[in-house]
């Protein structure tokens, strides 16, 4: 069964995509993939079946175009972020009754093999902090604010970059972060992070006297950070440490969980942390808990 065809597809995409960006408060990385997807669906779907519209989509459709990425060896984690975005693409239409019929409504996503979460060595990421890796500049102090602030509040690119000095309370040594869905939370930070974050707001704000950007992490010209150039900051550093394969803000976030956890931090606590809205979402770091505690049980027990 086909889907009726109600609009152009361009104007049902932009609708979307501005649905998902003002009302669902998807972060900007989510919504670039999802537009992304969508002009890769178009896409296939005119060239195969001569179709115009995405409004004429039908349920094979879809699964062919499944069946496709999977023979191309896109991961499953990838294809199943592509159905992702055309269940709520398509649940989008029907509940603006722009089509009569969901052609995403039999389509399941892909069994994937849950991966662990990679994060830093304790000691070796201590020591690095702790040294002189960071240039004596603006922009080094910034480079490790950056570091600083990711590891020790355990907050998202997206949040770090939406940041601004106005929540930052040193006062009361927390920070206010937006997170998704534009929940809010408050998060308690160290003196050591408290006495930097002091510091480069300080020299920020004498350095960029004259154009007071609200936001906290800022570039060399004073504008709003993006997420390329903290992702390449961040990546340059983590360069020396060895043990990590994987080189990424999110990467620091695994950390500050891994890290909490393996100090006996309390679970729900660590949730709220984050930001999780479910407890399953933070579970995933336990492993790394059970491994510390299979190591202090194979160490000191009689009969281990």
């Amino acid at each position: 069964m086909l889907v009726l065809c109600v609009i152009r597809s361009a104007s049902m995409v932009d609708s979307f995509l501005k649905y998902i960006s003002f009302e669902k408060r998807y972060s900007q990385h989510t919504v670039e993939s999802y537009q992304n997807d969508l002009e890769q669906f178009h896409t296939y779907i005119t060239t195969k079946y001569s179709v115009k519209e995405l409004s004429e989509t039908s349920q094979l459709m879809v699964r062919e175009w499944i069946l496709s990425l999977i023979d191309d060896g896109v991961s499953a984690r990838t294809v199943n972020r592509k159905i992702a975005c055309l269940k709520s693409f398509f649940k989008f239409l029907l509940s603006r009754e722009l089509i009569d019929f969901n052609p995403t409504l039999k389509v399941k996503s892909l069994k994937t093999q849950k991966e662990l979460p990679d994060f830093a060595d304790e000691d070796q990421f201590s020591v690095y902090l702790n040294s002189d890796y960071f240039e004596d500049s603006f922009e080094g102090r910034r480079n490790q604010l950056i570091l600083e602030l990711l590891y020790g509040t355990g907050i998202r690119l997206a949040e770090l970059i939406g940041l601004k000095v106005s929540d930052v309370n040193l006062a009361q040594s927390t920070i206010k972060v937006l997170g998704k869905r534009n929940k809010e939370r408050v998060i308690p930070v160290a003196n050591s992070l408290k006495h930097l974050t002091q510091k480069y707001i300080n020299e920020k704000n004498h350095v960029f006297s004259h154009d007071q950007n609200p936001f906290l992490i800022v570039n060399k010209s004073g504008g709003q950070a993006y997420p390329m150039m903290v992702y390449r900051i961040v990546k340059k550093h983590l360069e020396n440490i060895s043990s990590l394969d994987k080189k990424s803000p999110h990467t620091l976030r695994h950390t500050f969980a891994t890290h909490l956890l393996n100090k006996g931090a309390d679970l729900n606590a660590v949730k709220d942390l984050l930001g999780h809205s479910s407890l399953a979402a933070t579970q995933v770091y336990t492993h790394n808990s059970l491994d510390r505690l299979k190591s202090v049980f194979d160490q000191a027990h009689p009969k281990a």
